[in-house]
């Protein structure tokens, strides 16, 4: 929108230097006709310059309205971050964490660290046991040792040793763990008899990758 407001008072002071030349209206026929005749008086050198003067008028408006957009966002940029967009406050640097260490050191706290990196082992054993054996049911392991409930429980009690700001980038990977970790379990599930396909496989092979990076993401922020 700024950019527009800036653009249209160029073109119309712009425009007013290249307006016909004014026929001033008199009582008489004789200055009207004298006015009309100063007009057509400028002669061809004099229309071909401000043809000349409205060719760079036109050029060098559309060079600064291509500058103006360079300025602007744009997509690259955006998809920086996936969804959340470039510079969005859910993206942070572990690096920047704020840590409350007492609460940290406490015993709820603690433990549910130690249940985290525990859960990040799972994935690894899950994609082991896939590599022996690309057809194996993982899903009880799944549903034992990533029981939803209690694995949304650690890892919210863990988050609990952050400050406000810092939550704002572990909440994030929360959410991309518990709905990866959902799905999963959905692509394990194969019908009775039923082989399972080199693209389900596929998929349960992104979606252990995807989990590794994310526990892996949480942790680096204790």
């Amino acid at each position: 929108m700024k950019l527009s407001l800036t653009i249209v008072p160029i073109l119309l002071t712009g425009a007013s230097a290249f307006a016909p030349c004014p026929v001033q209206k008199s009582a008489t026929t004789t200055t009207t006709s004298s006015s009309t005749s100063a007009c057509m008086s400028l002669g061809k050198n004099q229309e071909e310059s401000i043809t000349l003067d409205r060719l760079q008028f036109i050029q060098q408006t559309m060079a600064a309205t291509a500058a103006a957009f360079t300025f602007l966002p744009n997509s690259a940029n955006a998809a920086k971050y996936g969804s959340f967009g470039a510079g969005s406050p859910e993206v942070l640097d572990p690096s920047t964490a704020v840590v409350d260490e007492e609460i940290l050191a406490s015993e709820p706290v603690q433990k549910a660290f130690a249940a985290v990196k525990s859960y990040k082992k799972t994935i690894e054993d899950i994609k082991a046991t896939l590599d022996g054996n690309n057809q194996a049911d993982v899903g009880p392991i799944i549903r034992k040792e990533l029981d939803f409930v209690q694995l949304r429980a650690d890892l919210n009690t863990l988050n609990s040793a952050f400050d406000e700001e810092t939550q704002r980038g572990t909440d994030r990977l929360v959410r991309l763990i518990m709905q990866d970790v959902t799905e999963l379990e959905t692509a394990n599930k194969q019908k009775p008899g039923v082989e399972r396909s080199e693209k389900r496989l596929s998929i349960m092979y992104g979606k252990l990758d995807k989990l590794s990076k994310a526990f892996a993401d949480y942790l680096a922020f204790v």
